[in-house]
C-alpha cells in the first residue's frame, strides 16, 4: 500500500502560506536550517580509536528533514553542502586549513553524503505523517541513521581498505549516543504536533 505524501509538516502550519512571504519565510528556514546544522556539527566529542567524532550533526539533520519536509529540508541540507564546498568552517572536524572540497573527500566525506539522504527520506516520512507518532519517528529516525551510516562506514573502506576495523572506526563507537539522539528527536517532534493540535487542518 502507497503512502500518502500529502500531510503538512511543521514548518508548514505557522506564518504566510502563499506568495512572496511564503518565500521569504522559506528562505529565512534555509539560512536557520544551514546555521543550525553548522552549530550542531562544532558540538563535538572525540571518540578514542576512530578518526571520526560524535556530534549533534545527526540530530540537527533528521529533526530538519522531518521539520522541513523533503524540498525545503533538501534544498538546506543541499545549502550546507555548498557553503561547506565554498571553504567556510561548517564541517565536524573542518578547520582554516582543511576544509572546502579537500575535507569533503576525506574521513567523514560518505556521512556527509548520507545527511542528504537521510534528510530527503525523514522529509518524507513526515510528508506521510510519521511526525506525528512517537513510534513512527523513532522507526523514522532509525532508518535515518541506518542511511547515513551505510556511505560513512562504506566511504571509510575505500580511503583505507576494507580489511581494516572500519565498523569499530565509523559505526558502533557511536550507537549508544545515536540512541540517545534518536530517542530525543523522537519525543520532540510528536510532543511538538500535540502542541499545535488542530492548527494543521
Amino acid at each position: 500500500m502507497a503512502l500518502a505524501l500529502n500531510d503538512k509538516v511543521l514548518t508548514e502550519v505557522y506564518g504566510p502560506s502563499t506568495g512572496t512571504a511564503l518565500r521569504i519565510k522559506q528562505v529565512a528556514m534555509v539560512v536557520l536550517g544551514i546555521a543550525v546544522l553548522a552549530i550542531a556539527a562544532k558540538i563535538k566529542v572525540p571518540v578514542p580509536g576512530s578518526p571520526v567524532a560524535m556530534n549533534m550533526g545527526t540530530f540537527a539533520v533528521l529533526t530538519i528533514g522531518a521539520a522541513y519536509g523533503p524540498r525545503l529540508g533538501l534544498t538546506t541540507i543541499l545549502g550546507y553542502m555548498i557553503v561547506g564546498m565554498l571553504g567556510f568552517d561548517i564541517f565536524q572536524s573542518s578547520t582554516a586549513d582543511l576544509n572546502g572540497i579537500n575535507y569533503m573527500m576525506g574521513s567523514t566525506g560518505g556521512y556527509l553524503v548520507g545527511y542528504v539522504l537521510a534528510t530527503l527520506a525523514l522529509g518524507f516520512a513526515a510528508r506521510a505523517g510519521w511526525d506525528r507518532s512517537m513510534g513512527k519517528m523513532a522507526l523514522a529516525m532509525l532508518l535515518g541513521n541506518v542511511i547515513i551510516y551505510l556511505p560513512g562506514v562504506a566511504w571509510l573502506g575505500v580511503l583505507y581498505g576494507f580489511d581494516q576495523p572500519i565498523l569499530q572506526w565509523g559505526l558502533t563507537p557511536f550507537l549508544i549516543g545515536d540512541a540517545l539522539k534518536l530517542a530525543l528527536a523522537a519525543l520532540l517532534l510528536p510532543a511538538i504536533w500535540k502542541l499545535v493540535g488542530d492548527a494543521r487542518k
